[in-house]
């Protein structure tokens, strides 16, 4: 595994486990298998309802709770100072946790800076190791950052091969902020695992179209968090950190990039 530091010492998997959709029994299996493969970062969220699946299936794993970085996300209910102060209670007491590693804003609301706000105050009473914001674009972002007194640690974005946003990664990355990758694989919107130039180069390496589209996003920064609820996949996508692309290949990838959102984000 390899970390990116975020902050205050803390150190985030580059690659974690995404939860979404994964709810009841099957979620349960699936986080727990994710665990037995080796990921140490499960990301969930308020608006996936699933905290409880995922809080137990850590718990199942036997793993001590200082060995596996969680996060979960506020979003829109939590849309005020007192709501968000008390939805952040509200997930602890879910996922069964006195703290989460990393704490997000889900999205931008008209309220972003006061529940901001409840999230530094959280940072500080030791809820959370570290805060930050997804899908902010760079206008958002500034506009937080202007306003806020701890920077967000994390920006949690649309990333793939097909929009990699760069340049918003690097004005990030200048501000001590680490840019995330939600649908690193498009979630089937474009069909990232036979793409002829991820197939060959992918081949070069003995790897496939999969781990060449994470291992790029990982060489540019941006940390990963794909979901996928067969083990072979899990184990697949977990194996990325044995090869590295070369400038060249890299160059190759970075030409697949249109500029388009595939899920309608600013």
């Amino acid at each position: 595994m390899e970390y990116f530091e975020i902050g205050n010492g803390v150190q985030m998997p580059a690659l974690g486990f995404g939860t979404w959709t994964l709810r009841g029994e099957e979620g349960r299996r699936c986080i727990r298998e994710a665990l037995e493969v080796g990921y140490r970062l499960l990301d969930t969220a308020r608006m996936y309802e699933n905290e409880d699946v995922v809080g137990q299936a850590l718990r199942d794993s036997g793993l001590p709770r200082e060995e596996v970085f969680l996060t979960t996300k506020l979003w829109e209910p939590s849309n005020s100072y007192q709501k968000a102060k008390a939805d952040i209670d509200r997930s602890l007491k879910t996922l069964g946790t006195d703290y989460v590693d990393l704490l997000l804003l889900h999205e931008p609301y008209p309220e972003s800076e006061e529940m901001y706000r409840a999230m530094e105050e959280a940072l500080r009473a030791g809820k959370a190791r570290a805060i930050g914001v997804s899908n902010f674009n760079q206008e958002e972002y500034d506009r937080l950052e202007e306003r806020c007194s701890i920077r967000p640690a994390v920006n949690q974005v649309e990333s793939h091969v097909y929009y990699p946003r760069l340049a918003l990664q690097k004005a990030l990355a200048a501000r001590g902020t680490r840019m995330q990758s939600w649908a690193p694989f498009t979630e089937g919107r474009r069909d990232v695992f036979h793409e002829p130039v991820l197939v060959e180069i992918g081949a070069a390496h003995g790897k496939t179209a999969a781990q060449t589209a994470l291992r790029y996003l990982v060489q540019n920064g941006i940390a990963v968090i794909p979901k996928s609820a067969h083990r072979e996949r899990m184990e697949e996508n977990f194996s990325i950190f044995d090869f590295a692309l070369t400038g060249e290949e890299m160059a190759r990838i970075g030409q697949l990039t249109d500029g388009v959102s595939l899920f309608g984000w600013p």
